[in-house]
């Protein structure tokens, strides 16, 4: 499948979905929209590995696994971001940052 889409393609692809993640979490206000965000520029930069992986050492996986590696960690990530989430709506009834005055000091 992958053999018809050259390396430049899959590189402008990722780029543009790496800033539109990094234009995401700096602009919104929201913590669900900016924990969807990171995971925007973490499914980037996994496309990036298996793709570099599959043109420039076809015989390794070690893109694969860098990817099956930064997917377990992103799972994680988002389990404790939705559980502090569902905290901080419990307390304050907003999931907006500039409403969350607790957590500064």
């Amino acid at each position: 499948m992958i053999e018809g889409i050259s390396i430049h393609h899959i590189l402008t692809v990722t780029t543009i979905m790496f800033f539109i993640g990094a234009y995401g979490f700096l602009t919104r206000k929201n913590l669900i929209t900016m924990l969807m965000s990171i995971e925007l520029v973490l499914n980037a930069v996994n496309i990036n590995f298996v793709a570099f992986n599959k043109y420039l050492y076809p015989e390794n996986m070690q893109g694969h696994f860098f990817s099956m590696f930064i997917i377990g960690i992103a799972a994680a990530e988002a389990a404790v971001a939705i559980a502090i989430i569902i905290n901080i709506y419990r307390n304050i009834h907003s999931i907006d940052v500039e409403d969350i005055e607790q957590m500064k000091y």
